[in-house]
């Protein structure tokens, strides 16, 4: 086994599959040494959807749907370490955040599928999972986590930056040249413009924001979009797709185009992310988002002068910075070492997040 190899899973609100990296942490930066994805198949996708929202008979559905999480979880793993050329017994330990379904830390709780005793019954190595829940025990959020990750692979001491995740949800992390540094989810990210693209292209997303550059933002509907309270709450704050979902789309039109609604609902996408990242020097895009050229470009003018990023130019690919971010913090996990996100979750103070279920 060496010290220093870590995998990490993300499988995140966009429900688009699972990113799996190996990762050598021995240096003071982290070093990729394979990535995998594993699209989701298209039953699995549409149960977990089913049950981001309250329904029938969800213990046995959602314990069922863990199952087969740790399963598919298991066979991005196995694929990862053949690629790689490793085996189980290199791997100190595999960090999985786990498939949101439920997120309502206002209540106490937040739900992440995954069963991560099965995924270390079948991968063969100790499993750090469960991160979310300390924090919200703790008084916090619960998310955004990767924050502190990001802290550890894109501050500069001589810059404010300011690190965007553009996954289903959006979520910002502000790094002060100095100081504590700070992060909160600020409004959709994918999930709205995939779900329209998908009622209305029967495609799992607007390639390259291409229908969407097709048209012009409804400005009546945009101003009703950004009538969300959520977006006025002060941080620390964090949201899913309990807020943002069809039926709060749907209650906000009007008879709207769908194109034009897609155009509309990238600028809103846009709007309330260059809110949360004003200010900084420089903006980092990671997460499916930095793949959508249109909303890329609009960000950059709604931010200029402060460029406009993808992770790739600071040596990570956008669709692996989380992954490697919970790698990370299964490390930090198994070493007992706490994090101090009070000023990003609103935590009462430092924790160990993740619970481990060692192979």
């Amino acid at each position: 086994m060496s010290a220093a190899l870590y995998v990490g899973l993300m499988s995140g609100t966009s429900l688009d599959g699972i990113d799996a990296v190996l990762a050598d942490l021995a240096g003071k930066s982290p070093r990729l040494v394979a990535g995998e994805h594993r699209p989701f198949p298209a039953e699995l996708r549409a149960a977990l959807l089913e049950l981001n929202a309250p329904g029938g008979d969800e213990i046995d559905r959602a314990a069922r749907l863990a199952n087969e999480l740790a399963r598919q979880y298991a066979a991005a793993v196995g694929a990862l370490l053949g690629k790689a050329g490793k085996s189980a017994r290199d791997i100190r330990a595999l960090g999985c955040h786990g498939q949101t379904v439920r997120h309502r830390p206002e209540r106490g709780y937040t739900v992440q599928l995954g069963n991560a005793a099965l995924l270390a019954e079948l991968s063969g190595i100790t499993v750090v999972a469960d991160f979310r829940s300390r924090d919200v025990a703790a008084g916090g959020q619960g998310a955004p986590l990767a924050p502190a990750f990001h802290a550890a692979v894109f501050r500069q001491p001589r810059e404010e930056r300011a690190v965007l995740n553009v996954g289903g949800i959006a979520n910002v992390t502000r790094l002060p040249a100095a100081g504590p540094i700070s992060g909160y989810d600020c409004g959709p990210g994918n999930c709205l413009m995939d779900l329209w693209a998908q009622k209305h292209l029967g495609a799992p997303h607007d390639a390259d924001g291409a229908w969407a550059a097709g048209a012009s933002a409804d400005a009546a509907l945009l101003q009703r979009l950004l009538d969300e309270p959520y977006l006025k709450r002060p941080a620390p704050k964090s949201t899913g797709r309990e807020l943002f979902n069809a039926g709060w789309l749907d209650s906000r039109l009007r008879g709207e185009a769908p194109q034009a609604v897609q155009a509309t609902l990238l600028e809103f996408t846009a709007r309330c992310a260059a809110e949360a990242c004003r200010g900084a020097a420089r903006v980092i895009v990671c997460g499916g988002g930095a793949a959508n050229g249109a909303l890329m470009r609009r960000l950059a003018a709604l931010l200029a002068p402060a460029p406009v990023e993808s992770s790739e130019r600071h040596g990570i690919a956008p669709d692996q910075v989380e992954a490697l971010a919970f790698a990370w913090l299964a490390r930090q996990g198994l070493d007992g070492t706490a994090i101090d996100l009070a000023a990003v979750t609103g935590a009462r103070g430092a924790r160990i997040l993740g619970a481990v279920y060692r192979a």
